[in-house]
């Protein structure tokens, strides 16, 4: 993996690896190994850019997540920040295992800075019998299957898809087989609309065009310890507010 050095706004980027190594480095001078059961974050605020590459000396696996998180608006426009954290708690259900990387679960909270009422977990069952999680009812929660055959309340949960779990529910129930691992992120609905263009996230066309212009002529910063290369910025299209 070599991504090349590019610019976000708006959000916070959370890495959560399964298997592998990554490297990464951003404009404020920072450079983080990170590996499988660790969490970066990166708080993008009003501007930051960063690239992600394979260490040279790795395992030659590679498997994980990266979430983007919207900045709400008393924080969007914040300084960037970014955070690795190498453990993340690990709490004990009947049934399996959550390793938290963002909010909390029973009584065990995530290291990870956040501005906005969120959970993230890989969920691992380790037995053939029912896992039940407790889940805030005022969140609203989603589940990817990482690995294994996977069921929730009588139907099976299919791969490459992400499976959505309304407001109102005080617990989540699954059912697979040893070595099963899940994907839950959960959070208060965002009721904030925004708007979104390559790897901004703003709230007007504007603001869009402005930070495209700010990339372009390179007020975002070099990213220290990568070989001088950016990535261009797209043609703007017509941008509409939402």
């Amino acid at each position: 993996m070599d991504v090349i050095p590019h610019p976000h706004i708006g959000i916070q980027t959370v890495s959560w690896l399964l298997d592998g190594e990554l490297v990464h480095k951003d404009s404020l001078g920072y450079e983080a190994l990170m590996r499988a059961g660790q969490v970066n974050v990166m708080t993008s605020g009003r501007g930051i850019a960063h690239s992600e590459e394979t260490p040279k000396v790795n395992t030659g696996k590679l498997s994980g997540v990266q979430l983007w998180v919207a900045l709400p608006e008393q924080h969007r426009n914040t300084s960037p920040l970014f955070d690795h954290h190498a453990v993340v708690p690990e709490v004990e259900i009947a049934g399996g295992s959550a390793l938290v990387f963002a909010g909390s679960l029973l009584g065990q909270t995530a290291p990870s800075r956040t501005y906005s009422d969120i959970a993230g977990m890989e969920i691992r069952i380790h037995g053939d019998g029912e896992l039940s999680l407790p889940v805030d009812p005022e969140f609203e929660h989603a589940i990817l299957v990482l690995s294994g055959a996977v069921q929730s309340e009588g139907r099976v949960l299919e791969p490459d898809t992400l499976h959505y779990f309304s407001e109102g529910r005080s617990s989540l129930s699954f059912n697979g087989g040893k070595g099963a691992r899940l994907l839950l992120i959960g959070g208060r609905p965002f009721r904030e609309s925004i708007l979104m263009w390559w790897n901004f996230v703003a709230r007007t066309p504007e603001e869009i065009k402005a930070a495209r212009d700010s990339w372009e002529s390179g007020s975002f910063g070099e990213v220290k310890g990568y070989p001088p290369a950016r990535t261009p910025a797209p043609p703007l299209q017509l941008a509409r507010k939402p």
